[in-house]
């Protein structure tokens, strides 16, 4: 049977205002100003080191204290991952369809603790049989690792990806998965420039989407 994968910020929940409220806290703490809600949107979706990265970039505070700033970063996020975060309409339900007749499992780039956390506050943890996070393996996506060990985890065969970004497309290319992209989360490129097999604007047609391909 096979297994369906999902990344978890942008494809499942909106994240990045709790994300933008750690990144400030952090900036705060560097004496630099706040991001806005879009800029830290669009620098989500490899992790919390690039993340950072890309916030003191755009701040222009010095790189050396990346490591710093990655630390101070996550210090904020973890005391409350959850406060301004929100499933995204129908997630819930996909998920509870999906797993009467699928393995689920999840593949993100946000660090482990954290997206059990998240799980266990939407109630949605008892649904996924395996959870890879961006620090579970030495390496995170685009590297194809973390997708085959959940799937692997499952037990399957073979899996379905279903994700947001360009860096989810290039992670599913690699590991030989059909994706399946949620529009409406953080990519940077138009829907015709992200490769996928199906596409879908909201998460109450995700099912018929997938079963009809996926049994």
């Amino acid at each position: 049977m096979n297994a369906i994968i999902f990344d978890l910020d942008g494809t499942l929940i909106d994240s990045a205002p709790d994300l933008r409220a750690a990144a400030n806290a952090m900036l705060a703490e560097f004496g630099a100003p706040p991001l806005t809600l879009d800029e830290v949107r669009g620098f989500i979706g490899n992790g919390v080191p690039k993340l950072v990265e890309r916030c003191l970039a755009a701040r222009g505070i010095d790189p050396a204290v990346h490591l710093d700033a990655v630390a101070r970063f996550s210090a904020h996020y973890d005391v409350a991952p959850a406060a301004l975060t929100v499933l995204y309409p129908g997630a819930r339900t996909a998920l509870q369809v999906l797993a009467r007749s699928h393995p689920l499992g999840l593949c993100t780039n946000k660090p482990e603790a954290p997206a059990r956390k998240l799980l266990t506050h939407f109630g949605l943890e008892t649904l996924f049989g395996a959870v890879i996070g961006g620090d579970s393996l030495p390496v995170r996506k685009p590297d194809p690792a973390p997708l085959i060990a959940a799937r692997d985890a499952l037990g399957a065969a073979a899996a379905v990806y279903v994700g947001d970004s360009e860096v989810d497309a290039e992670t599913a290319q690699a590991a030989a998965m059909p994706f399946a992209l949620f529009t409406g989360g953080y990519r940077k490129t138009p829907v015709s420039g992200i490769a996928h097999w199906r596409a879908f604007a909201a998460h109450d047609a995700l099912p018929g989407l997938i079963l009809r391909d996926a049994a």
